[in-house]
């Protein structure tokens, strides 16, 4: 196959979906990669790294889908990225498609196969989606932490605190590779950390991986008695492929006082908060309820290039298997690939996007 790589139009999408040395594995293993001028910009990766990797730089966005066999992407696709696509091609990037059933009507009608990093699944892990949770997690805390600064609107209030004055408080719902990474920033910095989960098991995990941070088996009722006292409220809930549960509603969210802060990392697959809609990095936060939002549904941009030097790391060897040998050997070698596909010669194949949006299931197929 030939790989295309165009340039990611999101706004404020800095990332890019392939380095220049994932790009030079591939050209070594006689694949064409066809990279968009400008592609890797946002990730300090110039096209001459590109071209020194043996990829060919091609002057739009247009030509790359046109060439391409398979197309690589970090976020979904936009609309004039749909309108490029083409029954036959495979499109393996973040679809978030429970998250929007235009999205997901558009994608169907283009005949595409599209495989979501998000719903690749081994075991309980989400191994291409657990780079960028790693991210998001440790960067909810620090955009938290500044947006409590009064000139920011926030309450003021340090989180770490400082000798003779107590910590702030910071509840994270969800105890998985967001919530973790989350946790270990916040308990890092000082701060008072509760996290709060449904899993026995993963508490007891984290209880021990986590001594610094106090668990809590999450209920409504454990939400309430601690949002009166929160300063950061960080919402790390994920259902793979299906659209996050609002576990903090609007009223909820009046026991908050006034300047606090909730970062909703969910609002890519809906918000785990009923307030939560999506920002951008340009203009990332709004109140309601007095309480200050922030909603960036592409977080991990924020630190592109980190970001794609992680994403690269996990997604190369299924690149390069698609690539070299097609969708079905492909999913003979990783079989939980099969799992990633959620749509498919105009038909959806992803049991929770299904589901969120009361449309018809059928099984995905490994075949080109």
């Amino acid at each position: 196959m030939t790989v295309g790589v165009p340039r990611e139009i999101k706004e404020q999408e800095d990332r890019v979906a392939l380095t220049p040395a994932g790009a030079a594995q591939l050209c070594r293993r006689g694949v064409t990669v066809l990279v968009e001028a400008g592609a890797g910009l946002g990730s300090d990766y110039p096209d001459e790294e590109y071209r020194e990797a043996g990829a060919e730089i091609v002057a739009d966005a247009a030509a790359v889908f046109q060439r391409a066999d398979l197309i690589v992407k970090v976020k979904e696709p936009q609309d004039v990225e749909i309108s490029r696509l083409r029954e036959g091609q495979i499109l393996f990037t973040y679809l978030h498609l429970a998250a929007s059933k235009e999205l997901t009507t558009q994608l169907l009608a283009t005949g595409v196969t599209g495989i979501a990093y998000e719903t690749v699944q081994i075991g309980h892990r989400l191994p291409l989606l657990e780079p960028m949770s790693e991210v998001a997690g440790r960067m909810s805390v620090l955009v938290g932490a500044y947006f409590l600064a009064k000139h920011e609107g926030g309450r003021g209030t340090l989180l770490g605190g400082v000798p003779g004055v107590l910590p702030g408080n910071v509840i994270i719902i969800g105890g998985g590779t967001c919530g973790l990474n989350a946790a270990k920033v916040a308990t890092g910095i000082g701060a008072d950390t509760t996290i709060l989960e449904i899993d026995s098991q993963r508490i007891s995990w984290l209880d021990t991986a986590m001594p610094a941070a106090r668990t809590l088996y999450s209920s409504e009722s454990a939400l309430m008695e601690m949002l009166p006292r929160c300063d950061l409220l960080i919402g790390a809930v994920l259902v793979p492929g299906a659209r996050a549960p609002k576990l903090v509603t609007r009223p909820m969210l009046r026991a908050m006082r006034k300047g606090t802060v909730v970062v909703d990392i969910a609002v890519d697959q809906g918000g785990c908060v009923e307030t939560s809609h999506p920002t951008t990095h340009e203009d990332p936060i709004f109140v309601e309820e007095g309480v200050i939002h922030y909603c960036v549904a592409n977080m991990p941009g924020a630190y592109a290039r980190t970001s794609t030097q992680a994403l690269t790391s996990v997604t190369l060897p299924y690149i390069q298997t698609l690539a070299t040998q097609g969708l079905k050997a492909a999913c003979e070698t990783f079989p939980e690939l099969r799992g990633g596909i959620n749509c498919q010669h105009g038909r959806l194949t992803c049991h929770g996007v299904a589901e969120a949006h009361g449309m018809e299931f059928t099984e995905p197929v490994c075949e080109p």
